[in-house]
């Protein structure tokens, strides 16, 4: 990392201890919790981090719902993706997506970006609800570049299940029109590795986004029988390779905070 990102993963560290929490709203009211919980992230003991991974999903982002403390929670989930301790490992169960720690947190800013980008703008103005005129919206319009910074270089991991989370995280930021030229180097990625994924998930949205692009998806197989469950493609014979929290790539399971 060179030192331009270094300052800049280091002053997102700071939005942890420098925003005033008590003021931002999550799913379920005050988010003054918030520095212990997402502090939690990079706790030594992995039912720790496992519990602070679900609070980032059913409490910051409850339902895929964007909400004031979730714009300085993505600004700090992207400056710990370089720390060492984001290599460890968190819960699983057979509905989890597999991977470490960093995966997850990648798979977290892909469903956060996910909220604003040019379909979900338009979905948004036809129900009367413009993104424009919702500042949580437009604070996680704000920071893109910041999220692509922070993912871009995990698209070149060795891990795979990395690279792909990587991938699905930058896909969404590069709607933003300040990021564009960025979409041509990661045509092959998605294609080589999202379009060849054991997860069908990703194959489709491989074959989504390379057609959105202009760039063709000739080649690459979707999900065959698009009324199979969600986890068909899943060992369930080996439950232990799945996590917990089951967010990443499915609805949320909690019910809702009203």
């Amino acid at each position: 990392m060179n030192t331009d990102s270094s300052d800049q993963a280091e002053a997102n560290r700071d939005v942890l201890t420098g925003t005033d929490w008590t003021t931002l709203e999550h799913a379920y009211g005050s988010a003054a919790e918030a520095p212990r919980q997402l502090g939690a992230l990079l706790d030594t003991d992995q039912g720790a981090r496992t519990r602070a991974l679900n609070y980032l999903h059913n409490t910051l982002h409850h339902q895929n719902t964007l909400y004031e403390a979730t714009v300085p929670a993505a600004l700090y989930v992207a400056s710990i993706l370089t720390d060492p301790r984001a290599t460890r490992a968190v819960d699983k169960d057979h509905h989890s997506s597999p991977g470490s720690l960093r995966a997850e947190l990648l798979r977290w800013i892909a469903s956060v970006a996910n909220e604003v980008t040019d379909e979900a703008a338009v979905l948004s103005k036809h129900h009367g609800f413009p993104l424009d005129d919702y500042a949580p919206a437009v604070g996680i319009q704000t920071i893109r570049p910041t999220l692509l910074a922070a993912s871009l270089p995990y698209t070149e991991e060795s891990d795979r299940h990395v690279r792909e989370a990587a991938l699905t995280a930058c896909i969404p930021v590069l709607d933003d029109p300040r990021l564009l030229h960025h979409r041509q180097t990661l045509v092959p990625l998605i294609r080589e590795d999202l379009g060849t994924s054991e997860l069908w998930q990703h194959r489709e949205r491989a074959i989504a986004t390379l057609n959105a692009w202009g760039e063709g998806s000739s080649g690459l197989e979707g999900q065959r029988n698009p009324f199979l469950v969600c986890d068909s493609d899943l060992p369930a014979e080996d439950p232990t390779i799945w996590r917990a929290n089951r967010n990443s790539l499915e609805g949320h399971s909690e019910e809702p905070p009203f």
